[in-house]
């Protein structure tokens, strides 16, 4: 049990529980007025350049002339405008919220694991940014299957903010579930796992990535869950491996 201050606070990692919540809230603060300039930035500035970028998978499959959504309220460009900054944000400021958590988590470290932050920093960030990618290229296939399913009697006329919210969740949930190894390596580190326990369980960490896989992909199609469930199997072994290389 951690020891307790003459202040009557829990010492955890040499700070008290109220630093502790003072650095989080530190933390968040600077995360959260990231992602909040950020997407004012991308909202404004980069909403059209962001917007071509994201309808391209939709334009590959259209059989219109001009490539157009069907706005049904007045309020959706405003909407679509809204959720693109908020997302166009996120993304860009991820590198400081991965370098924020970090600098969190770091005071409960021992002084031979804080010099992995860095690395993990930039882990964190090449990871979140595959899965997104992953996610843009197989969403053109994840749509042609979603048109097909209706049957050539159905006509496909998105309205822009409903598509806009399939692709960006996608690449959300890409990106996040793409920290995968960041997370098992992390947790070798402190001992948490090992690789023999990793290796051991691998039968049923396939299941459990597969069934997963089929739960959190949005778009429900089966090249979108492989897409997503590939990797991740593939990185499960990887970062065994990796902690092999660390001696854990």
């Amino acid at each position: 049990m951690a020891p307790i201050t003459q202040s009557g606070k829990r010492a955890i990692a040499g700070m008290t529980l109220g630093e502790h919540l003072v650095e989080l809230r530190t933390r968040l603060m600077i995360s959260v007025g990231s992602v909040a300039v950020l997407a004012l930035l991308v909202g404004w500035l980069g909403y059209h350049e962001i917007l071509n970028i994201l309808s391209e998978p939709y334009c590959k499959l259209s059989t219109a002339k001009n490539c157009s959504f069907l706005a049904t309220a007045p309020t959706d460009g405003l909407t679509l405008r809204i959720k693109i900054g908020f997302f166009g944000g996120l993304f860009m400021a991820s590198p400081i919220i991965f370098y924020e958590a970090w600098r969190f988590i770091m005071p409960g470290l021992k002084k031979n694991e804080k010099k992995y932050v860095i690395p993990f920093v930039f882990a964190s960030i090449t990871f979140f940014s595959a899965g997104a990618v992953v996610a843009y290229f197989s969403f053109e296939h994840a749509l042609r299957f979603l048109q097909s399913v209706g049957g050539s009697q159905i006509h496909a006329d998105y309205q822009p903010n409903n598509y806009l919210s399939l692709i960006l969740l996608m690449m959300l949930i890409f990106g996040l579930t793409f920290e995968f190894p960041v997370v098992l390596v992390s947790l070798q580190l402190v001992n948490v796992v090992t690789p023999r326990k990793l290796m051991r369980g691998w039968r049923y960490a396939i299941i459990a990535i597969v069934v997963l896989a089929g739960v959190f992909t949005p778009s429900g199609d089966p090249f979108s869950m492989m897409a997503l469930a590939v990797p991740l199997i593939f990185f499960y072994f990887a970062s065994a491996g990796v902690g092999k290389l660390l001696g854990k």
